[in-house]
Parts: structure tokens; sequence; C-alpha cells
């Protein structure tokens, strides 16, 4: 058995993406602006709040006006949390192996801990999860390995003995350099011009369900 196993939050163990949708059409709409698709929201999700307003405005960080907009957006979120998101299918089950099981599990993300604490308890999982790093709690984020070593140490866990889940190549690329056994989501935010096999997980899985037998939960 692993001695922990740490999860990225958006798009591993949680779908945040109808949340997303919504606040970034509520933000378009109060601009004046055209909705966009939920699976173009969907696709880019787990770039978070900057790639949403590329994705809406089609400005980048520096252009006039973005600063504006993406304020605009995170205020909107910070008052959406949790609404519509949900926790994978299967992952409930999932945890609660973990839990049964006694093996630490925590989140190793990239979200700000003003949205992702907020989430956590929205979905009753605050009192459940152990490590919980945001990009706040570290210097470097990931594809830096200094938020894993960090969920480790808090753990008492051995980086070679932890599996990380995540659905984005920075996430596996964490995984590796904290030696850590790295698992793959298939069912995540993955842009379409991506190919996950290009990361190089040592494990892809296309459900909650097939992370069972990867972390001996079976």
């Amino acid at each position: 058995m692993p001695d922990a196993v740490f999860f990225d939050l958006d798009g591993t163990l949680i779908d945040t993406a109808p949340d997303f949708y919504t606040v970034i059409n509520n933000t378009l709409a109060q601009a004046g602006r055209d909705p966009v698709s939920f699976n173009a929201v969907r696709e880019q999700v787990s770039n978070g709040a900057r790639a949403m307003i590329g994705l809406g405005f089609g400005l980048q960080p520096g252009d006039e006006k973005f600063d504006y907009w993406l304020n605009q957006f995170l205020d909107q979120y910070a008052e959406h949390l949790a609404v519509d998101t949900v926790l994978f299918p299967g992952m409930d089950t999932v945890l609660n192996k973990l839990d049964a099981a006694n093996i630490p599990w925590g989140i190793v993300t990239n979200k700000p801990s003003r949205f992702t604490l907020p989430v956590l308890k929205g979905l009753q999982l605050d009192q459940r999860v152990g490590p919980v790093i945001c990009p706040d709690d570290v210097v470097l984020r990931k594809p830096d390995p200094e938020g894993l070593f960090m969920a480790a140490k808090q753990t008492n866990s051995d980086p070679s003995r932890c599996i990380y889940v995540g659905d984005h190549d920075r996430d596996i690329a964490a995984g590796r350099n904290a030696g850590m056994t790295t698992i793959a989501v298939l069912f995540g935010y993955i842009d379409a011009t991506e190919n996950p096999a290009d990361w190089r997980a040592d494990h892809y899985v296309e459900h909650a369900d097939d992370l069972l037998p990867l972390l001996s939960l079976t």
C-alpha cells in the first residue's frame, strides 16, 4: 500500500467546470459579450482563471483590461463556489476506501486557498482531507515538486512510496520530479490539442474506479 495519496483538485478530484461555466458567462454578459460553450470552458479549467479570461475575452496578461476582467471573474467565482461542483463519479468510493484503509490523502493544487478551502468545505471534504497545499503555501507552483514534498512531510511519508493523481502535464511532471508514482486521469480537463501519452505517467485511468487496484484498495 502507498504511504499516502495526493490529488490535484480541479479536473482530478472534483468537477468544477459547471461553476466556471456559469461564472465566466455571467462575466461575459456583464461586458456585453457572447457566451462561450461548456466544452470550451471544460478544456481550459485546469489552466485557471487567467485561461477563462483568455477564452472569453481574447485577452492575455499585460493586455489592457485583462486585470479588470480577471478580478471581476474572481470576485464572482468566490460567491459561486461549490454550487454545481461535485466529486467526479467514483471518487467518493476511492476516498472512503482510503479512509477505511487508514491511508492519508491530501490535495496539491495550483488553485489559491481563497477558493480551494471553501470548495472543500462546501463538499464536506474539509474534515476528511489531510494536507491541502495551495500556491500561496509554496514558493514554486507545479510542475515544481515543492508542494508534493510538503504534503509528504506533513503525512510523515516517503515521497517514493506516495502516489500523485492529476489531469495535466504539470501534475505528472511534478509527481515525477518528487519521485512519486504518477497516475493520469483521462476523464479530467484535457485540452483537445494535448496527447496525455506524452506526459509519461506511470499509469492512466479512464474512470475513478480504475484507481482502486492501483492504490491497493481492492
